[in-house]
């Protein structure tokens, strides 16, 4: 494993990091990608903002394995604020702001996670569709399986937060 990332232009666009954000050793960041104040980029990410734009808005962590990518025709990929994206996961062309992503998931061109969605672990998020606000979405392709809990609300907020911190202990 190298010791740091590999943080790459794009026909001469460089990614913009935050200087309070954590990339790293391993991850792999091309291009026109933003990484927004308190966000993390975990051990062998790839994100390549080559033929369109990826933003990681601020405290958002991408775990482990996970590749993120864009469409050439449409949108680029939008992580907002207080988002975790779980280990091993897919992501391209797709949408989501204050939301939790399980591991192993898949976000396929178009679908969107509304603010306080969370698609479970495995679950595999067919094109242009949307997990409206407060729902729980699973299966392949993924379906709504229950509102969520108070406590499922709570857990994207603390999981975003745990992870600021950890991130912190590697800076």
């Amino acid at each position: 494993m190298s010791a740091a990332p590999i943080i790459l232009p794009y026909r001469g666009i460089f990614p913009t990091i935050d200087d309070t954000a954590f990339v790293a050793p391993g991850a792999v960041v091309i291009g026109d990608v933003h990484i927004g104040p308190e966000s993390s980029i975990w051990f062998g990410c790839v994100l390549r903002g080559d033929v369109n734009v990826i933003r990681i808005g601020a405290r958002s962590n991408v775990q482990d394995g996970t590749i993120v990518h864009v469409a050439a025709e449409g949108q680029g990929t939008f992580v907002g604020n207080d988002c975790t994206v779980g280990h091993s996961c897919l992501l391209h062309a797709c949408t989501q702001d204050e939301s939790f992503v399980g591991m192993h998931a898949s976000m396929l061109d178009g679908s969107r996670l509304e603010k306080h969605a969370m698609l479970a672990a495995g679950g595999l998020l067919t094109g242009n569709k949307t997990v409206p606000s407060g729902q729980l979405w699973a299966g392949s392709p993924a379906k709504f399986w229950r509102a969520m809990a108070e406590k499922d609300l709570a857990e994207i907020t603390k999981r975003s937060a745990q992870y600021v911190a950890l991130s912190k202990t590697y800076r």
